[in-house]
């Protein structure tokens, strides 16, 4: 286990069973029942975090549709942190299912209820493998529902940016060119900077009327 984990985490499952022994709860007479037994405290366990995850996911996808983000780099994080513990459940039942199929095909347990117990257990873990991966992929589609409005707010923000530059470009080159011939420290041509002025405004204007009829705005 990783050492930043409590090692006690490991005996979760142990312990839920040998609390159902202490108590009576639970009498297993064979090996494979006593196996089963953890199993089954382990499914029940990954079950419950996969309906933790999926109310987490329903959270998410109202806050999505209804654009109430908060930050964004936050909301992202959250968003894969509940990706990334589904993919995680539904791997983990994934490849446990293997594990307890390739157990029923050599009947590891015997015939009789040895066989029906792994049978059980394959059936437990497909489930977990259908929810896991279902939820994942809902929460996939809203991550991407996400990012493309998102990408489409940033295109629609630059397209407006770049008919302000363009509108703000023929301002700069005539000042820049003629500014000094009009305006100088003994006296300032007023009749000539009038004009530079409108012609000026009717570019810009010129420029705007045209980005308008493209639909830029």
């Amino acid at each position: 286990m990783n050492p930043a984990i409590d090692p006690s985490t490991a005996m979760v499952e142990v312990n839920v069973v040998l609390g159902r022994l202490e108590s009576g709860k639970s009498r297993p007479g064979t090996a494979f029942e006593l196996s089963f037994a953890l199993l089954a405290a382990l499914t029940a366990r990954m079950r419950a975090y996969t309906a933790e995850l999926t109310k987490d996911v329903w959270k998410l996808e109202q806050q999505v549709t209804g654009g109430h983000l908060g930050d964004p780099e936050t909301f992202l994080d959250e968003m894969f942190r509940v990706r990334h513990g589904l993919l995680t459940v539904g791997t983990m039942a994934a490849l446990s299912g293997e594990v307890y199929g390739r157990m029923v095909t050599i009947e590891a347990f015997g015939a009789g209820k040895g066989q029906d117990l792994l049978l059980d257990a394959v059936d437990q873990f497909q489930h977990l493998t259908v929810m896991a991966r279902g939820q994942k992929d809902y929460l996939q589609g809203t991550i991407e529902f996400y990012q493309a409005r998102t990408n489409t707010k940033m295109t629609v923000a630059a397209e407006r940016l770049a008919v302000i530059a363009a509108v703000t470009l023929p301002i700069t080159a005539l000042s820049s060119i003629i500014g000094m011939n009009v305006i100088v420290n003994e006296r300032t041509q007023w009749p000539s900077v009038a004009v530079i002025v409108l012609v000026m405004l009717a570019m810009s204007g010129a420029l705007l009327v045209w980005a308008k009829r493209k639909g830029w705005f």
